[in-house]
């Protein structure tokens, strides 16, 4: 497992939050937790061989085998029973965690479409989330679906501090390219 992005926080991105924010002690500088990666089923829960094939696919992005979400309750307006299947996630931490990111930013985010950086409003203390239209962007699933209709994909980070700042800060020494010209 790639282990860069773990090194490259620890020895550059970590020393660096602390001195521009002034922290006293590494402690107080925010740190990953977790990524949850996640898709709603939409119209696939009535089709399981769809279903499977997304399973699949959130596997082969994830490299971590993926878990059905089940609904907690009825809801007859959208034809939703009691345990029924309605999604698809997977949590990734430690060392799968730091290689799913740095993929996700050395080879996904400059091949996303019109992408012009994140909006700093997704950061919500805790968590940064965004969404996905498609993720035949991920190189590991476009071989292997060819030819099938995609769907949306969820991606949230988790940290372990409430500051909104902090975690900007962190994104940033990662290199994640934020609206308004701030990029590492």
């Amino acid at each position: 497992m790639n282990a860069r992005f773990h090194d490259m926080y620890k020895k550059e991105i970590c020393p660096s939050i602390k001195k521009e924010l002034n922290f006293k002690t590494v402690m107080q500088v925010p740190k990953l937790e977790k990524i949850v990666i996640s898709m709603g089923a939409g119209s696939y829960f009535t089709d399981s061989a769809k279903m499977e094939q997304a399973m699949q696919a959130l596997t082969y992005i994830a490299g971590q085998k993926a878990c059905y979400r089940t609904a907690k309750k009825s809801i007859a307006t959208f034809k939703v029973r009691e345990g029924m299947k309605t999604g698809i996630m997977v949590t990734l931490r430690k060392k799968r965690m730091y290689e799913f990111m740095d993929r996700f930013r050395n080879i996904v985010l400059p091949r996303i479409r019109d992408f012009r950086g994140f909006d700093e409003k997704a950061i919500n203390g805790k968590a940064f989330s965004m969404g996905m239209k498609d993720y035949l962007v991920f190189p590991e699933v476009r071989e292997f679906l060819k030819n099938t209709e995609t769907l949306g994909l969820n991606i949230t980070f988790v940290t372990n501090k409430d500051d909104v700042q902090a975690f900007k800060a962190l994104l940033l020494g990662f290199g994640f390219p934020f609206k308004g010209g701030q990029e590492a």
